[in-house]
């Protein structure tokens, strides 16, 4: 508090952010990455396009990268459980979570399970 009073003493203007908890690592950013680019190549060879998946009137095939199941798939499902819209602001616990819901929902709906990456790579 003495510290912001200061600042505003000498600057009359200050802006602070702040973070509660502990940010997801760069390691973990890096297995989300890898799981969703696993995820688009796995509903992909199993005939799922974002058609069958999401979009009934247009064939539309997953990226090769993975952004577009991040979007459409991790995206809303963590928006909605964590109330977090980018993938850098979860904390260290929530990508598990996030993980466990959308694999069980690929795995019970189309049949495809893409187990986490261990140290980046796909198992």
């Amino acid at each position: 508090m003495n510290f912001a009073q200061e600042e505003f003493q000498k600057r009359k203007y200050v802006v602070f952010t702040w973070r509660h908890g502990r940010q997801r690592t760069p390691k973990q950013n890096a297995s989300l990455h890898v799981w969703l680019k696993e995820v688009s190549k796995a509903l992909n060879d199993a005939g799922y396009d974002m058609k069958r998946v999401m979009k009934p009137e247009v064939d539309i095939p997953w990226d090769d990268d993975g952004m577009m199941a991040k979007e459409h798939l991790w995206r809303p499902i963590q928006k909605i459980m964590l109330d977090k819209e980018s993938t850098t602001e979860p904390e260290r616990g929530d990508y598990v979570k996030v993980y466990e819901v959308l694999n069980r929902h690929l795995s019970a709906k189309f049949g495809i399970s893409v187990p986490w990456p261990v140290n980046n790579e796909p198992e």
